[in-house]
């Protein structure tokens, strides 16, 4: 089982996470929408994969097309029309000339239909009705060399989510989710992190584009946890300036995971504190970093600046 499937695969039950499958965080199939493509296709092979991907990047494609042929039980996946080069490829083997073949491509995957004269030689060579509908509807078309380096991708950062979980998890928050993160929401247990997802969907259709962020990374934040990962408070000696790092079994955050610590701040944290052992005051915490007095406030209200006087 891949986690394509289920996110079994990754040792996690479906009802923990709230979704179907383990494809939270891998690019092109964690969106919500190529998420319940996948459940209702349920792909086997890298082939299938690469339907999906053309499936969902084309425009009347999937949505009113190929989802309802599914569904009914006219075709399977393997039959759909989901990148522009397959329907070239499909007319040749039904004994259409490769020219005219080319030029039905070229007119669909641009969404100019068929012409009376193009149905006309796609029935003569045995074409169903089913494939010259959907020929019909769609309006662009994705082709399959795209289709195939988006998922030759998300085959490799799948496979390290499930072999090399932290290394995925602390390359995704550091370079996907830096703006979205929060600590304080975050970091502070799963049950928090439940609790602020949950408060983004009582929001509904009302909630922000920024809510809206934060809460995709909120879904792989409690699937972190669900793998029985563990954030490390903030430290004030080890944390980096933006980059998650990988301690024991979990992470130790950085300094702009705090929500209004920006980049130049977190940054003049770390380079003050490669100029001493330890600060004795805060004052001196001050003075060698350059952080002004609302953010030492921030620090402290997270505990960053625990134990200095």
């Amino acid at each position: 089982m891949s986690l394509f499937e289920s996110p079994k695969a990754l040792g996690v039950e479906p009802e923990r996470i709230n979704c179907e499958t383990g494809t939270l965080g891998i690019p092109e199939f964690g969106t919500k929408f190529v998420r319940q493509m996948l459940i209702d296709t349920k792909p086997k092979t890298f082939s299938d994969l690469l339907r999906i991907s053309g499936l969902s990047h084309g425009t009347d494609v999937w949505v009113n097309n190929a989802a309802d042929l599914i569904a009914d039980g006219t075709i399977t996946l393997k039959d759909t029309i989901s990148t522009r080069d397959s329907i070239m490829s499909y007319l040749i083997t039904k004994g259409v000339p490769n020219k005219t073949s080319f030029k039905i491509m070229e007119k669909v995957r641009k969404g100019k239909g068929l012409e009376e004269e193009d149905m006309a030689v796609m029935k003569e060579h045995g074409v169903p009705q089913w494939y010259i509908d959907s020929c019909l509807k769609i309006k662009y078309m994705f082709p399959k060399a795209h289709a195939a380096a988006y998922v030759m991708m998300a085959f490799r950062i799948a496979y390290f989510k499930i072999n090399y979980p932290l290394a995925y998890y602390a390359s995704y928050f550091t370079v996907r989710a830096c703006d979205d993160f929060d600590y304080s929401c975050m970091c502070l247990g799963e049950e928090t992190a439940r609790q602020a997802a949950k408060n983004i969907y009582q929001l509904g259709n009302g909630a922000t584009a920024k809510e809206k962020n934060k809460l995709t990374v909120l879904e792989i934040v409690i699937e972190f946890y669900a793998r029985g990962f563990e954030f490390y408070p903030i430290d004030l000696y080890k944390s980096d300036s933006k980059k998650f790092i990988i301690h024991e079994n979990g992470l130790i955050p950085p300094f702009n995971s705090l929500q209004g610590l920006g980049i130049t701040a977190a940054q003049g944290i770390v380079d003050g504190r490669a100029e001493i052992e330890e600060f004795k005051t805060v004052e001196e915490f001050k003075e060698k970093t350059g952080v002004g007095k609302t953010l030492i406030e921030l620090l402290k209200e997270n505990n960053v600046l625990k134990g200095i006087p």
